[in-house]
């Protein structure tokens, strides 16, 4: 990972709203690395303890938090539901209603 990715989507991390989340594929592609998902899950699991970013802000492309039954994912679970951040029966988030930036959620016929 060059340090311009990992200034770019940590300084993206940093933006995510309290209430919102993002997947790790629209942070790469914000971050101008399109295709490049699973380097950031790899940045954001490789942070020091205290590093203060929001991490628990950022889902799967399905709106599932990866690695469920672990011990930080319920942590993750947590604290988006502090945020009020609602999960379906199933486990997901509904992208549409909590999907930050909102333009990368649309349907790609309202773009």
């Amino acid at each position: 990972m060059s340090p311009a990715f990992e200034l770019a989507v940590l300084a993206l991390v940093r933006q995510i709203p309290p209430g919102r989340v993002s997947s790790y594929g629209v942070l790469a592609a914000e971050a101008g690395f399109p295709r490049h998902a699973r380097h950031v899950g790899k940045l954001l699991g490789s942070l020091p303890d205290g590093h203060g970013l929001p991490w628990h802000r950022v889902v799967n492309s399905a709106g599932r938090l990866s690695r469920p039954g672990s011990e930080q994912a319920d942590w993750q679970r947590v604290l988006l539901e502090q945020e009020g951040v609602d999960f379906s029966a199933s486990g997901s988030i509904s992208l549409l209603r909590y999907g930050w930036p909102d333009s990368a959620y649309l349907p790609a016929n309202v773009r």
